[in-house]
C-alpha cells in the first residue's frame, strides 16, 4: 500500500486540508526554504492534526543537536534529511529518518546501502533548489532504488494528473508531493490535495 506525505507545510489550515483528506504524512521545512516555517509555527501546525498523521521534519546539514530540540518542541516522529548528511548523522535518528537522494544516475544511489534510515526518500537533481521544484523525477531510477530492498519515498514533479501512474509504474512505500498541489508558493490548493490523495487512494481500493 502507498501512502501519501503533503510537504512543504506552512500553516495550520493546509495541515488539516491535508488530514482530512486522507494524508498519511505532512512535512515541514526548518531549512532554508520559501516554504520554511519557525517552530512556534511548527507547534501550531502540530497540534491541529491527530496523532495518527506522521509529522516529519525536513532538514539540511543541520546541527544535530538543533534537530533534537525542534523534534521535541514541535513533537516530530520522522526527521528527513535533505542535505549532505553522512551515515553517522542518520544513525542518530534511526529508524525515524528519511534520507534524500537526488541521483542523477543509477550509480548515485549505490551509497543507500551504507545509509541506516527508515525510507529513503528520491527527489529529482536541481542545481538551484534542494526540493520543491515541480521537476519530474526520473521513475526508472526510482524502479533500480527499489531492488535495494529498502521503503522508497517517491517525490519530484508528482502532480494529481501522474501520481497514479507513478504509484503503478513504481509502487513506492509513500508519494510526497510539494509544489504539485499549490496555489501559490507555501499555500495548498485544497481542491488538488484532495485530487492527489483520491488518486493514491483509489488505486488501492479493492474492486467490487
Amino acid at each position: 500500500m502507498t501512502r501519501v506525505k503533503i510537504c512543504g507545510i506552512t500553516n495550520s489550515a493546509d495541515a488539516v486540508v491535508a488530514w482530512r483528506a486522507g494524508a498519511d504524512a505532512i512535512g515541514m521545512i526548518f531549512a532554508p526554504s520559501r516554504r520554511q516555517v519557525d517552530v512556534p509555527t511548527a507547534r501550531r501546525i502540530a497540534s491541529e492534526i491527530p496523532p495518527f498523521v506522521l509529522k516529519v521534519g525536513v532538514f539540511v546539514n543541520e546541527d544535530p543537536h538543533r534537530i533534537s530540540e525542534i523534534t521535541h518542541l514541535v513533537g516530530l516522529q520522522a526527521v528527513q534529511f535533505h542535505g549532505d548528511e553522512s551515515p553517522e548523522a542518520c544513525q542518530r535518528f534511526a529508524p525515524n529518518c528519511i534520507k534524500v537522494f537526488r541521483p542523477q544516475a543509477p550509480e548515485d544511489l549505490e551509497a543507500i546501502r551504507f545509509f541506516p534510515a527508515g525510507a529513503f526518500l528520491l527527489d529529482t537533481w536541481s542545481d538551484t533548489e534542494r526540493g520543491g521544484s515541480g521537476k519530474t523525477f526520473d521513475w526508472s531510477l526510482a524502479r533500480y532504488a527499489m531492488t535495494f530492498g529498502r521503503p522508497v519515498i517517491l517525490s519530484g514533479g508528482l502532480t494529481p494528473d501522474n501520481v497514479a501512474e507513478a504509484v503503478r509504474t513504481v509502487q513506492p512505500a509513500m508519494v510526497d508531493v510539494a509544489s504539485g498541489v499549490e496555489a501559490d508558493v507555501g499555500h495548498k490548493d485544497p481542491a488538488l490535495v484532495r485530487r492527489f490523495i483520491e488518486a493514491v487512494k483509489l488505486l488501492q481500493t479493492p474492486a467490487e
